[in-house]
């Protein structure tokens, strides 16, 4: 059968094919490119070499195709490859193989789909892990250890170390500002303006001495080596303000009504 479908049609349908594109001066891969089937499928398909194709459906395809680019009749070289692959025989054989993309480079390589998923899968779980993390709460892990002598029992609030309010009690202008020092409800220690820079101090022997000033934020107060907090909002008149190192270093909202000075007779 091979033998009369050779000789009627001037040769196998590999060499009719290979003399098409040769008469034409076109090389297999000009077909390849034409027809984006692998140059080595085509290259088969013009040796017979059958076990190097796939499926005869696709490599039948295949012959059909080079024949459209060669000139060549489609279905003449589609029978005549048919009847040299045996017919039925070859034709009914399964295809179980995979068939290959006609342009392996415009297809992504293996490994690096493989790389992709992996990158996706490791993002998921880094996602979840991270979720997780912020669902569930830090759980902080208790030591059964035994308390050391003078510390206090776990739970137990320490008090806050309170400012020293040793040391005289300095008023220094930042900028010139006027002041009034005196004694609560008595006679007055100082009163005037002091330039910036200058300072007052409150006598030592004062024993209720208070403030009022209509600039608190023109005057800086010292207890000791301490700068008390400051005595009133900006701009504001304050009066009656505790100059007892104590009480300044509390701040204004915490200072407590000082005694009142005893009568002069």
């Amino acid at each position: 059968m091979v033998d009369e479908v050779t000789s009627e049609a001037g040769g196998t349908a590999g060499e009719q094919l290979r003399n098409a594109r040769e008469a034409q001066g076109i090389t297999l891969e000009d077909v390849a490119a034409r027809t984006r089937i692998p140059t080595r499928h085509l290259q088969s398909v013009e040796d017979g070499e059958w076990d190097k194709l796939p499926a005869p459906t696709y490599t039948i395809g295949f012959a059909k195709s080079y024949a459209s680019v060669v000139g060549l009749d489609r279905n003449a070289i589609g029978e005549t490859l048919k009847a040299e692959m045996g017919g039925g025989a070859l034709a009914a054989r399964p295809e179980a193989q995979v068939f290959e993309p006609a342009d392996p480079a415009r297809v992504m390589p293996r490994w690096v789909v493989v790389l992709a998923l992996l990158a996706l899968v490791a993002v998921a779980a880094a996602f979840l892990w991270n979720r997780n993390r912020e669902l569930t709460p830090d759980q902080p892990v208790a030591e059964a250890t035994a308390p050391v002598p003078g510390t206090p029992a776990p739970g137990t609030p320490v008090p806050a170390a309170a400012p020293a309010a040793n040391g005289p009690v300095v008023i220094t202008a930042n900028e010139q500002a006027w002041i009034q020092v005196s004694e609560r409800g008595g006679r007055t220690l100082f009163q005037g303006e002091l330039a910036s820079g200058q300072s007052y101090e409150v006598p030592a022997t004062a024993t209720a001495p208070v403030l009022r000033t209509g600039r608190p934020q023109s005057i800086r107060i010292s207890v000791g080596t301490a700068d008390a907090p400051a005595v009133g909002a900006p701009d504001r008149t304050v009066s009656n303000v505790s100059l007892l190192g104590a009480d300044l270093m509390r701040g204004p909202a915490a200072t407590p009504a000082a005694p009142a000075a005893p009568a002069q007779r």
